[in-house]
Parts: C-alpha cells; sequence; structure tokens
C-alpha cells in the first residue's frame, strides 16, 4: 500500500473514526483504525464489536492495499503534522508516514485478524444533516450516564409517518423534538433505542458536512438490532439497545398548567450560573415567581448565600420551585430561541421548559421537562 493524501482530509478522517474506538479494546487489533486503498480512495475505518466508524477519502494511489495501525496513536500525529501533503506507506511489519521533513514509522497489526465490518441496515429515509444535529444535541443532554442503567443511555427514535420524535431522560429530567424527515415508506411506524453518545457524536460530525443524513435500521432480537447513519462520505453503525421495556415517558408532561412564565433565556443562564456560586452539589438553586419577575437564589455551607432579582413575565399564582442548577442551564441552553416559556403545575410537579418566538408564543417541537428538587424554607 501507497499513497499521498492532504494532510487536513487524512487528520479529519482518523480523528472522527478514532474517537470511537475503545480505551481498554477486548484484543488489541480493535484499538486499530484500518487503512484500504483501491482505486484511487482511502478508506478509513474502526469497530468495535458495537460501534462502526468509516469514512472515504480521495487520494493519490500508488499501490492498493490495507494496513492496520494504532488509531489514537495515528490521529495524535496526523493532528500535529505541518500543513503539507502526507505520504503513506507499508513496508513490512511497519507503516512509514513522511510528511514535510517529519517522518514517523509506526508498527502494525495483522490485518487478517481484524474484523469485517457491519453492513449498512436497510434505509428507512433521510433527513436534513444541521436539523437533525440539532435535534439530536437538544435531547442528548438529559440522556443518562450510569452504565448500569443501559436503557436510560439511549435516546428512543420513534419514526411515524413524515415525523421524527427522539426522547431522552435520566429520571430526573426528559427532553422530546419533533422534526420532519423523509421516510423511504410513508406508512413507517418503528420506534428503536439508540446509543446517546454514538447518535450525539455521528450527529454532531455529520452536521457541518451539509446535505442529508440516512437513517437505516435493522430490527431484530433484544442487542440484535442496529442502526446506521451515512452521509457524504462517513458512515456508522451501532447496536442498538434493548427497548422493549423503556417506560412510557411522554405520558410525564403535564396535560395542563396553572402557572407559567416568559423569561429571556441568556439572562437566566448568567443569572442561574452566577447565583449556583454558593451552591453544592446537591443544593439547588431556588426560583421564586410572582407579578414583580423572578428572584433566583442559592445557599451553601457556612451560611454563602445569593440572590438575584431579573424581569420575567409571570402569569399565576406565586411560585417557589428549586432545580438542579446544571439540569436547568442545560435545558436553557438547548433551546434555540432567545425566550423561554416555562410552565407550572405547582412546585412539586415537573415544570416544562419550550421556546417561545417573540411573540411569547411557544415554538413547537421541542419541549424539556425537569424534575423540582424539594425544599424547606
Amino acid at each position: 500500500m501507497k499513497f499521498r493524501v492532504e494532510r487536513d482530509a487524512l487528520a479529519e478522517a482518523v480523528a472522527w473514526t478514532a474517537k470511537s474506538l475503545p480505551s481498554r479494546p477486548s484484543v488489541p487489533v480493535l484499538a486499530g483504525v484500518m487503512l484500504r486503498v483501491t482505486d484511487g480512495n482511502l478508506r478509513v475505518s474502526g469497530f468495535d464489536y458495537e460501534v462502526s466508524s468509516q469514512v472515504t477519502v480521495e487520494v493519490q494511489g500508488d499501490a492498493d492495499g490495507a494496513a492496520l495501525v494504532s488509531g489514537r496513536l495515528l490521529a495524535e500525529i496526523t493532528k500535529a503534522l505541518p500543513a503539507k501533503p502526507v505520504d503513506i506507506a507499508a513496508v513490512g511489519a511497519h507503516l512509514e508516514l513522511v510528511c514535510g521533513s517529519a517522518r514517523f514509522t509506526l508498527p502494525t497489526m495483522p490485518v487478517e485478524d481484524y474484523p469485517a465490518l457491519p453492513e449498512m441496515p436497510q434505509s428507512a429515509g433521510t433527513v436534513d444533516a444541521a436539523a437533525f444535529a440539532t435535534a439530536v444535541s437538544q435531547v442528548a443532554i438529559a440522556a443518562g450516564r450510569d452504565e448500569t442503567l443501559p436503557m436510560m443511555t439511549g435516546v428512543r427514535v420513534e419514526l411515524s409517518g413524515s415525523t421524527l420524535s427522539m426522547l431522552a431522560t435520566d429520571r430526573y429530567r426528559l427532553a422530546l423534538r419533533e422534526i420532519q424527515w423523509r421516510p423511504d415508506d410513508p406508512e413507517v411506524s418503528i420506534n428503536a433505542l439508540v446509543p446517546a453518545r454514538t447518535l450525539n457524536d455521528t450527529a454532531k460530525a455529520l452536521g457541518p458536512l451539509g446535505g442529508e443524513v440516512t437513517l437505516a435500521l435493522a430490527q431484530g432480537a433484544a442487542g440484535e438490532g442496529m442502526v446506521g447513519l451515512a452521509g457524504g462520505t462517513r458512515r456508522t453503525t451501532s447496536r442498538l439497545l434493548d427497548g422493549a421495556n423503556y417506560p412510557p415517558v411522554r405520558s410525564l408532561f403535564p396535560a395542563t398548567h396553572n402557572a407559567e412564565a416568559r423569561v429571556p433565556v441568556s439572562t437566566l443562564i448568567e443569572v442561574v450560573k452566577r447565583v449556583a456560586l454558593v451552591a453544592e452539589r446537591t443544593t439547588p438553586v431556588l426560583l421564586s415567581f410572582s407579578a414583580d419577575g423572578l428572584v433566583v437564589e442559592a445557599g451553601g455551607s457556612e451560611e454563602a448565600r445569593a440572590s438575584e432579582a431579573m424581569e420575567a413575565t409571570f402569569t399565576g399564582d406565586a411560585l417557589t420551585i428549586g432545580f438542579n442548577p446544571q439540569y436547568l442551564i442545560d435545558g436553557l441552553a438547548n433551546l434555540g430561541s432567545q425566550t423561554a416559556m416555562l410552565s407550572f403545575v405547582d412546585a412539586f410537579k415537573p415544570a416544562v421548559i419550550s421556546p417561545a418566538g417573540e411573540d411569547g408564543e411557544v415554538i413547537p417541537g421541542y419541549r424539556y421537562l425537569i424534575m423540582p428538587i424539594r425544599v424547606s424554607r
């Protein structure tokens, strides 16, 4: 194998592929990225039996072939190279990489020991790449991080006709986003639980490329289903999580509310960040709403306290409610609007944060539910 490639194209391809590689692989070859050159195209791929990533880059190919090298090491090297063309050649049991006056010799692993990447499942439809990336980021923040509860670490993707819905919850908050997409089958009705981290990383990489993302799904027995995402020259596949017993979380959104507030998003985020400086990890921030506006308060150890008043338009009976400050900031920061609508039943039931337009009306499509923290005052 021998080829020449632009440094930026190589660095991007290797970085994206290496990002999904396991830090503690079950077998050494899974820590590698496969470089395969055929007909002037370089295919960079990685696979850990759960997630596969693959990018195709145009190169000046002198000799077709394949080589398997440490993904993380190659990613670090390519990122640090000078902005010049890169010459790469497989020589015996090593890979030689030359860029300007920089020269690296890396050991290779046996290509024949590397597992075959899974095929892309059957396409279910396409969605605008930028809109998809935004929607995924809005939902993935609410997914759980606790690997002992794998179901909560996923994003539930619901395909129903031309509507693509995504939900995620860590039991303390819940995010729901609905966007339009173009299904291959107008009557489609499929639900799948996709690992949130993989979905978010992939959508974030495909979004800036523009164009469309192809969403592919293969349903199977528990742990055997697969999702595929493809855009531009990149494609990723991932095993689905077992979502058979995923709770009916949509029912958590209250049907009615007794009070609501409209607040400027950026101002509230800044105020919560400032006030939360005195709060300990488990200490909530208190939001006190009244006809006069909003007062945000927090108290920490050794009598450290903070409070700040800000403008807010509030309708309903005066209300004081406590929230985890980071969960509140996460929801506000991902609204995608300058104004937030906060809807309340009472101080002890979940509140719903929605984006609002300049007219104060809720913009449909995104809702972020956050559980209150009971506070004795």
